[in-house]
């Protein structure tokens, strides 16, 4: 029988420590009185344990007993300086025995935190451009920030693979955002939860992903009669597949979008776990675009995960306002005559108002004159003389 302990790197009187004991050391074919000696492979980051005879002059450990409730159990107790020379600030290690046979490596979520923070230093080093992975991709509005704000700090980046569902959108942003999309680049049209991952998914140093926030917007849990964001069919369960993303691309920085409401939600506490046990560090903030230069108030949930060694001085009290706002709506509008065919009064809109308002949905006209200084959220489909929500 064949057994694998994923076990905790200890330490006992300032030696680092491997503790395992149990019936599933004998059946793997440990015995109790036997001796190991231990060779190390730094360059493998592995440790053997190997099996000698009684008179063996060299240095080595001897597998104990435990007693408990009348049952003997055999426990090994590694106490070794190769331990940590090895495995350096590991915390667990990964030992499969088989017939006698023991050997400890590293975990794959330490090897894994190894090769993205190798990957990306390496890239950065030689001028490389980082591979951007985006899911839920829309129109690239975030996709094309990001690609900015790497060049303003000397860094260029590409989309690797862009993943969305709305073909006019994947369109939009392959028309109007020629800077990030090259000809490695990967166009996938389809539902998230359609595309196949496997161990060639092509690996990448950020990830970016707009969770749609149908199910966790006021408006849209009024509106689809929602208890929880995790109860809409189609995107209530979509973080699943953004970790799914996470684990197979192995990116050093990975962001999230979405609005205030989703801090609060079964979804990001599964996330923000997710996160930290990969081995990221992990920072949210709701911002205001009217913070920023923006005349829209849009507040949304920023989340960004950094692997540490990568970004350690980042902090959201470093953002600059790099736009000045126009004083008031006024400044960006057209000026139509008051005779142009497009002016109507909308008296739809001010019906829907008053029945969206009885059923209790986040949904409203915003009436404004143009002088205001700003406006609240504009909807994705604001251009069809549509109410807005509030949320």
């Amino acid at each position: 029988m064949t057994t694998i302990i994923n076990a905790k790197i200890g330490e006992s009187k300032g030696v680092s420590r491997v503790f395992m004991e149990g019936r599933h050391l004998l059946t793997a074919g440990v015995q109790i009185g036997n001796k190991y000696s231990i060779k190390s492979d730094k360059v493998a980051r592995r440790l053997e344990l190997i099996e000698v005879q009684s008179g063996f002059a060299g240095k080595c450990i001897s597998v104990s007993k435990r007693e408990r409730n009348g049952v003997v159990h055999p426990v090994i107790d590694l106490r070794s300086e190769q331990i940590r020379e090895v495995f350096e600030d590991d915390h667990k290690v990964r030992v499969a025995i088989r017939r006698g046979r023991i050997v400890i490596t590293a975990l794959q979520i330490q090897t894994k935190i190894r090769e993205r923070l190798k990957r990306m230093k390496e890239k950065l080093d030689r001028g490389q451009k980082l591979a951007v992975c985006s899911l839920f991709h829309g129109g690239g509005i975030l996709d094309a920030a990001v690609h900015s704000g790497l060049m303003r700090s000397g860094v260029g980046s590409f989309l690797q693979v862009g993943v969305e569902l709305e073909s006019e959108y994947l369109d939009c942003s392959m028309r109007n955002n020629t800077e990030i999309w090259t000809e490695d680049s990967i166009a996938i049209n389809s539902d998230v939860r359609d595309v196949y991952l496997s161990e060639n998914t092509p690996q990448c140093e950020v990830l970016l992903g707009g969770i749609p926030c149908i199910a966790a917007s006021k408006s849209g849990k009024v509106k689809n009669k929602l208890t929880f964001a995790e109860e809409h069919a189609d995107a209530g369960a979509l973080f699943v597949d953004y970790l799914n993303w996470l684990r197979h691309v192995n990116p050093c920085i990975a962001l999230i979008e979405n609005v205030g409401e989703y801090a609060n939600t079964a979804s990001m506490a599964a996330i923000r776990s997710v996160f930290i046990y990969l081995g990221y560090r992990v920072h949210e903030a709701v911002l205001d675009g009217w913070d920023y230069g923006t005349l829209e108030h849009r507040k949304r949930l920023v989340v960004v995960a950094i692997t540490p060694g990568i970004g350690d001085s980042f902090s959201f009290e470093n953002l600059k306002v790099n736009k000045v706002r126009e004083t008031c709506i006024n400044a960006i509008l057209d000026d139509i005559p008051l005779d142009d065919e497009s002016w109507k009064s909308y008296e739809y809109l001010a019906t829907k108002e008053k029945r969206d308002k009885a059923e209790g949905k986040g949904f409203a006209r915003q009436l404004l004159t143009g002088n205001e200084s700003g406006c609240g959220t504009l909807g994705c489909h604001y251009g069809v003389n549509s109410s807005v929500s509030l949320g």
